[in-house]
């Protein structure tokens, strides 16, 4: 199977040949890995293994569920701290429930769009503790508005 990278917005207009349905954006998942849920400001990664790059999301990501599947305890709070300025920059759920198959949406995850790249951080909530990894739902958010580009 082929593997390919765009640096592309994808929205859909679903097979609109007129050009006047809203076009909508496509939903990706990406894979993270919290070593330490009870640490406070730890930069999340892709996955657990040695020397794993570290989890940035693209300016406009808008997270829309986090599935957990490898558990710790507690809570952790998901943020962001701008990928070349350093300081904290956002957040993206709070008192997300560690325990492995939660899928958090809703109250807990903030809906907020990136401003600009990103590193994913975490921080103990309530009694954090343990590794926590699974899944970030997200999106990025069109700068078009669904219009359609000519």
């Amino acid at each position: 199977m082929a593997l390919s990278t765009t640096q592309s917005i994808w929205r859909s207009g679903g097979g609109d040949t007129t050009r006047t349905a809203y076009c909508g954006s496509g939903l990706m998942a990406a894979e993270f890995y919290i070593a330490n849920a009870a640490a406070s400001g730890a930069t999340v990664k892709v996955s657990d293994a040695s020397g794993a790059a570290d989890l940035i999301l693209p300016a406009g990501a808008v997270v829309v569920s986090v599935a957990i599947n490898d558990a710790g305890t507690g809570t952790v709070d998901l943020g962001t701290t701008g990928y070349t300025s350093g300081a904290t920059a956002g957040t993206l759920a709070l008192a997300l429930s560690a325990a492995a198959g939660t899928t958090s949406i809703g109250s807990v995850v903030t809906g907020s769009a990136t401003t600009s790249m990103a590193y994913v951080t975490a921080s103990s909530n309530a009694a954090g503790s343990g590794t926590v990894g699974g899944y970030l739902i997200y999106f990025v958010a069109d700068p078009l508005v669904g219009q359609q580009n000519v």
